[in-house]
Formats: structure tokens, C-alpha cells, sequence
């Protein structure tokens, strides 16, 4: 398994929207400007390194280097000792109003290089613009850095639940929304395909939950028909940033839900 290296100072100075202290145009004067160089300064003191950063594109260059932007980080203790799977810090910024502050926990796969979002088990945390922000900050990151652990342990949980055919299916079926609109005709068990030779050793929960996610959000592997023209269409590969965190939020959502109907099951097979 390779290492991953957090980006140095010299690599963080190739986006320009980090830096960024001048909001856009439009804000109001209580508009309060959380720079994301700030934030990712502030992370490190709490040893948390940045591994990636996504830059939405913009049509309105008045927006250039004040979009929305998402910024994930590593733990230094894993990436001194990496895992298959790594708790990741994840924060979305923005200086044109389109978005909140908000700052979330995330999972890195390292087999597949693919992010899960934490969904509504996990607390994510937003902070708008205006006001005093340093003062609430610290025990924000403070509060969602010790989800770390319960996050692991999550993982191990999910990796140890089973799931039969039928359940995987309706895992499937339920997920399918979460990208195709109701007008388009998808067979679910095109999601069930594995594509990586890790994840077809068994069918757990994480496993599955794995497989999903990347066929949701990978080009060129599910097929389906629009009911209104009549035409096949081929998937696209998810590129928008909110989306991407969408369809990653549902999918973990899913899986608590099965997890929690599942778990008694689980009990009574180890008693």
C-alpha cells in the first residue's frame, strides 16, 4: 500500500481561491471572509494535513477564485501508518454566497481512491459568513475531530455485517435515485458489479457500500433508457462537487439504516 503525502505549502500555492481574502461583490457588509488557508492552518495545528483539493468550475469570472471548493484532510497518524480505509477531514468553502462554511468527516479507501462522506450519523457543521467566526471554530473542529474514533469503529462494524443477495439488491434499488431521475429506466443490479479484485473476497456492508459508490459515481459503466425519448444512454462520470457529496452522504445513510435493522441479527449470531 503507498503513502500518501500531504501537499506542502509550494502545491497549496497552486489554488489561488485558498488564499483568497476579498469576497465577491455581491455580500453584504456583515459578510465575515473565513479564509480557507486560515482553516487549513488552523487544522494543522490539530494534526490534520491537507491530501486534496477540488475547485468547482465557474461560468461568471467575476466568481474566479471565490467558488465553491472542498478541502480533505489526513490525520498525521495515518498517514505515518496508512489503513485500507482512513478517517478523513473534509471542508467546503465559498465567498459568493453560494454556500456555507461546512466542515464534515469523510472516509478514504486507499484501494479504490474513492472519498464516502459521513452522512447524518456523523455531525457535519456550518458556519455562515457573518458574525464572530474564530470563537466558534476551534470547538467546531475540536467536536468533529473526536468522531475519529467512533468513525473507525464504524467502518469495522460495517465490515463485519453480511448482506444476502436480496439484501445487497435492495441496497442497490434503494441507491439507484440517488443519481438517475425517475424518467430514466436503470437495471439496480448494474450497481452490484464489482470492478477490483478486494471487493469481491466477500459481500459485508462496507464491501457492498464500496461497489455502489463507485459505480454511482465512475463514467461508462451503467446503461439505461429515458422513458420520455425512448433513448439509451450511457452514465456519466460525476464531476460537480455537491453532487459527488450527495450521492456520498445517501449511500452512508443507507448503510446506517441497514446496519441498524441488521444489527440484533448480528448480536445473536455472535452469542
Amino acid at each position: 500500500m503507498s503513502k500518501l503525502l500531504p501537499l506542502s505549502a509550494t502545491e497549496l500555492m497552486n489554488y489561488p481561491v485558498l488564499h483568497t481574502t476579498v469576497p465577491h461583490d455581491d455580500v453584504s457588509d456583515k459578510y465575515s471572509l473565513i479564509s480557507s488557508i486560515d482553516i487549513i492552518n488552523e487544522l494543522k495545528s490539530y494534526n490534520w494535513h491537507v491530501t486534496s483539493v477540488q475547485v468547482a468550475g465557474v461560468k461568471d469570472e467575476s466568481r474566479e477564485n471565490k467558488q465553491v471548493h472542498c478541502v480533505r484532510l489526513r490525520h498525521f497518524d495515518d498517514l505515518i501508518a496508512p489503513q485500507e480505509s482512513a478517517v478523513e477531514l473534509l471542508f467546503f468553502n465559498t465567498f459568493d454566497r453560494s454556500k456555507a462554511f461546512t466542515i464534515s468527516v469523510g472516509i478514504y479507501r486507499f484501494s479504490c481512491a474513492n472519498g464516502l462522506v459521513v452522512g447524518e450519523t456523523f455531525d457535519s457543521y456550518k458556519l455562515r459568513h457573518i458574525g464572530d467566526l474564530q470563537n466558534n471554530l476551534d470547538e467546531i473542529i475540536q467536536k468533529i475531530t473526536e468522531f475519529k474514533p467512533q468513525l473507525e469503529q464504524k467502518i469495522r462494524n460495517f465490515s463485519s455485517l453480511m448482506l444476502s443477495e436480496q439484501e445487497m439488491q435492495t441496497y442497490a434499488k434503494l441507491a439507484l435515485p440517488l443519481k438517475f431521475a425517475p424518467h430514466l429506466e436503470v437495471d439496480y443490479k448494474q450497481l452490484l458489479v464489482p470492478h477490483r479484485e478486494e471487493d469481491m473476497q466477500d459481500t459485508s456492508l462496507y464491501t457492498v457500500l464500496n461497489i455502489i459508490q463507485e459505480n454511482l459515481i465512475r463514467a461508462n459503466n451503467i446503461t439505461g433508457v429515458n422513458k420520455e425519448t425512448g433513448r439509451r444512454f450511457t452514465s456519466r462520470e460525476i464531476t460537480s462537487i455537491s453532487k459527488d457529496y450527495e450521492i456520498n452522504v445517501g449511500l452512508f445513510d443507507l448503510a446506517e439504516r441497514i446496519y441498524q435493522i441488521k444489527q440484533p441479527e448480528a448480536q445473536a449470531l455472535v452469542a
